[in-house]
């Protein structure tokens, strides 16, 4: 749909499971190409024109470099009907050889909700097995189950809005300023409007999330059970339940208060098992007594455990036990961590469920979707999750397995395992955007699929919001829509009769359809209201909240009446006790590993590595580190650091921080082969799993730190991407390397533990230079500047271990070459504006040799609004000579933090520096 007044089409953000409304606006380069204008949508009920640092520079992820856009089959192109023949015939080829148990699928949160649909209908009611799992596996299936273990079916109860109602927003395991961060400006936003208003961080590291709080309870990883054990005690112990909420709307109250009260009874007990202040404790418990209004977000730091959805119910008991659920201000609230989670929960996307909230424990709803579908087959018990999946392929009983929009390779746990796994596996189909991921390099078959733009369906967010992708974009190459290339394979198969849709709209119809087949109000997604909606009305959808039946067209909130979707209709009370991480530290593995996102990247970087603005905040894999462990182990800021697990090691520089404890470390997910050495952190997390939910335990590795001891550091910027260098860095045994995306260049950085011989020679190479004559039996000792006129200008001291070098061409440079014995190299953003210059004077050659900026005002410092771009050293400026007291302040002179607010606490930090 376009706006009304201008030519911007009405889509939304590919990122969180916020699910922002975005305006993009697509026109042509004058030098040929596509640009791409985007803006949030001040209409769209969940971020009312909000938009964080990566839904604004969404613009900068949409072109062609590295996208696949032509069939493959082994390493030839093919048509479209070679490739989908040879993908059908390799699945009924292990099918009939081996039947439905011995296949998989695994999806992803990327995929549109009509891709999803047709994915699941496939595998569960044509092959007739139930291997169809999903990447959201990884980060909210605890949610899930504890929604259903407490509420019968997976409901989120609440809404946005609720949290700007709210008197008291509880943030369990979710840094929200980074990772949902318009949610967590309009929470910060709602605090302005009522002075009263609390905000709690339960965070084992000091998140920029928790430096907004007015309180962070930083708790021992592991002990969230127990904290909320606690807290439903203390409800007890001070006459807050809610009797009579419980005695009519809830059951098993008095099983979970004795669990809770067996092991949670002392406040002052549980403060010291969770290793937190007694007075922080107790003032959490009074508040969340005291304010009937409030709300509990949890998220990753929760799910993402092997008590995981435990974890989850010990926060609804909470909850349940004041009447906190549905209504406005007041619900348990889960907040996914990808664009359509939510969707493909809808549609039956995970293992163990079957479409329309509907599965296997319900003997009837097999029956129920294969009539519905009126397919020969039906899946009648849960399939392979995620992590088993690859196990299975591992140990050879999956023959055949299809990737689709997603990267196991480096997204699982225990990421040696799965690559060896798709390594040995008999047929790999994967369907994809990129050419080249980790995953991808194990396809016999490559499909190119339609990327964010090109895409056109529905996704729904955190809230049950149901919302419009829309194409404003050609599709690249011959890149086709995820749910046409299931379908035509589908039809090679044998099953044409299942999949005869000729729009993603007749897809919507069908999944509207099936959610109030046979339901009279006994499941809770239900949106059959759109039933018979045309294309044209499809292509105007309005976002909504499901359930949608009737005259009720969109739904905030849900179970605020107290009728559940139970057995008896009444909400279950679960018990839960607190039970050890599956691997405890030791003498071997001291430290426990923390993984997580970080502000501006986005799962394994394929969209997000391509921004510039994006890479310029945090653009290297790193490793959070207390000081006192740092120094314990010799570790100094900057240094290449490896931490290693009994699964596997992972390198990248290490950040001393007060933010950790500790006894524990963090390391970001981002980082893959394409963009760094050694930088994935699923190498090294732990394949343990919840036992309900199958989500892995992302959030407690035990781990040993040490420093990598280099003898070298160094880094290249170049204007094209330097391929030989990273041959060279591969050859010469170089222990880390990262690339990065710049405005106008590609910068790498590496280090080595091995001196380099000929460092000119290296390093001319590196380009694909030979050495001149002269210079190749010239003697290696000594300093030597280049005349103004040459190519190649360089300084080298071989007794500091010192080399500097630029490649200029025209006047202009090409690239340049820095190395150091330590990690105190050339600040990377002056050198950024070098390569912004047409020409080069004498001063900026005199400049690089040296090694600093001639104008110390070129050197912005480290990016902090990755927004507006505004780096530390501007900041830092305008503190001292524009007299700025508040981030506000620092807002109104340079922009920093009016955007997203992500960076705010940054600004306040350095405000307190100074």
């Amino acid at each position: 749909m376009s706006d009304g007044q201008t030519n911007c089409v009405k889509t939304t953000c590919p990122y969180c499971g916020v699910g922002c409304g975005v305006k993009a606006d697509a026109g042509a380069k004058p030098s040929g190409g596509t640009t791409v204008e985007v803006s949030g949508d001040k209409e769209h009920g969940s971020n009312y024109g909000l938009l964080c640092s990566k839904g604004s520079a969404l613009g900068e992820t949409t072109d062609l470099e590295g996208r696949l856009l032509q069939p493959q089959v082994g390493d030839k192109t093919v048509d479209w009907d070679s490739a989908l023949d040879v993908a059908a015939k390799g699945f009924k080829r292990a099918l009939d050889k081996y039947g439905p148990d011995r296949v998989a699928f695994y999806v992803s949160g990327q995929l549109l909700t009509e891709d999803y649909y047709v994915a699941n209908k496939l595998m569960k009611g044509y092959i007739g097995g139930a291997n169809i799992d999903t990447n959201s596996r990884l980060c909210m299936s605890s949610a899930v189950a504890g929604h259903k273990r407490a509420f019968g079916n997976d409901i989120v109860t609440g809404c946005y809005e609720d949290l700007e109602e709210a008197d008291l927003v509880v943030l369990v395991g979710s840094n929200t300023a980074w990772c949902h961060p318009i949610v967590f400006q309009r929470i910060i936003r709602s605090r302005k409007d009522n002075p009263n208003k609390k905000i709690v961080t339960l965070d084992p590291r000091r998140t920029p999330t928790a430096e907004q709080s007015d309180l962070h309870i930083p708790l021992k990883p592991g002990t969230d059970v127990l904290l909320f054990n606690g807290l439903l005690a203390y409800l007890h112990q001070n006459d807050k339940l809610d009797a009579a909420y419980i005695s009519d709307f809830t059951e098993n109250f008095d099983s979970a208060l004795n669990a809770a009260l067996s092991e949670a009874s002392d406040l002052e007990a549980v403060a010291a098992e969770c290793d937190v202040s007694a007075d922080d404790l107790r003032q959490l418990y009074e508040w969340f007594a005291d304010n009937p209004k409030t709300v509990t977000v949890f998220s990753q730091g929760v799910n993402q455990s092997t008590q995981g959805t435990d974890k989850v119910n010990s926060i609804i008991n909470c909850h349940l036990g004041t009447g906190r659920v549905g209504k406005p201000g007041a619900s348990p609230f889960s907040i996914t961590g990808q664009p359509n989670a939510m969707g493909g929960r809808e549609v039956g996307g995970l293992a163990n469920m079957l479409a329309a909230h509907m599965g296997f424990d319900n003997p009837q709803h097999p029956k129920l979707v294969q009539e519905f579908w009126n397919s020969p087959k039906v899946a009648k018990q849960p399939g392979f999750k995620a992590v088993e999946m690859f196990d299975a392929i591992n140990d050879g009983y999956i023959k055949a397995v299809w990737v689709m929009a997603t990267n196991p390779a480096v997204s699982l746990p225990n990421a040696d395992l799965v690559n060896a796994a798709l390594e040995k596996c008999e047929f790999v189909v994967v369907s994809d955007c990129m050419a080249n991921t980790d995953t991808t390099r194990y396809a016999d078959v490559l499909l190119p699929a339609t990327g964010w733009g090109e895409k056109d369906g529905t996704v729904t967010n955190s809230e049950r919001r149901i919302s419009r992708q829309r194409s404003f974009l050609p599709k690249a190459g011959d890149a086709k829509p995820d749910w046409w290339i299931i379908c035509e394979v589908a039809k090679r198969m044998g099953y044409a009769s299942g999949f005869p849709y000729r729009h993603q709209a007749e897809i919507f119809n069908e999944h509207a359809a099936l959610s109030g087949y046979r339901n009279a109000g006994q499941r809770d997604f239900d949106i059959s209201d759109l039933v018979g909606i045309s294309v044209d009305e499809y292509d105007g959808l309005e976002p909504f909240q499901w359930p949608r039946v009737a005259e009720v067209k969109t739904t905030p909130r849900m179970l605020g009446d107290g009728r559940f979707y139970t057995p008896s209709g009444k909400a279950q009370f679960v018990a839960v006790n607190t039970e050890k991480p599956a691997h405890a530290v030791c003498d071997e593995y001291p430290l426990v590993l923390n993984s997580g996102r970080i502000r501006d990247h986005w799962h394994t970087m394929t969209r997000t590595g391509k921004s510039p603005k994006l890479s310029s905040h945090l653009p290297e894999p790193c490793i959070q580190i207390n000081p006192a462990a740092a120094a314990a182990r010799g570790i100094q800021e900057d240094e290449f650091v490896q931490i290693s697990s009994k699964w596997g090691t992972a390198a990248g520089r290490a950040r001393v921080t007060k933010v950790m404890r500790p006894s524990e470390v963090f390391m970001p997910i981002h980082w893959s082969e394409t963009y760094s050495a050694n930088g994935g952190v699923g190498s090294v997390v732990s394949p343990e799993v919840d036992p309900v939910s199958g989500e892995p335990e992302f959030k407690h590795t035990p781990v040993q730190l040490k420093g990598m001891g280099m003898g070298w550091y160094g880094f290249i910027l170049s204007r094209q991407p330097a391929t030989q260098y990273a041959k060279k860095i591969g050859e010469r045994g170089t222990d880390a390397w990262v690339k990065v995306k710049g405005s106008q260049f590609w910068r790498y950085e590496f280090a080595g533990s091995d001196a380099i011989e000929n460092v000119e020679q290296w390093a001319r190479a590196g380009f694909g230079l030979g050495m001149p004559e002269a210079a190749a039996s010239s003697d290696e000792l000594g300093i030597s500047i280049a005349l103004d006129d040459a190519d190649w200008i360089d300084y080298r001291d071989p007794s500091a271990g010192v080399y500097r070098a630029a490649w200029i061409v025209e006047d202009r440079i090409e690239a340049c070459v820095f190395i150091s014995p330590t990690p105190d190299l050339p600040a990377r953003s002056w050198l950024a504006s070098v390569f912004a210059k047409e020409e080069l004077g004498e001063q900026d050659r005199q400049a690089l040799l040296l090694g600093e900026a001639p104008d110390p005002s070129a050197d912005v410092g480290p990016i902090v609004c990755s927004c507006f771009g505004v780096g530390k050293n501007v900041i830092k400026r305008a503190i001292a000579e524009q007299g700025c007291k508040s981030a506000a302040d620092i807002g109104g002179c340079l922009k920093a933090g009016t955007n997203c607010g992500s960076c705010v606490p940054e600004l306040e930090a350095i405000l307190a520096e100074d």
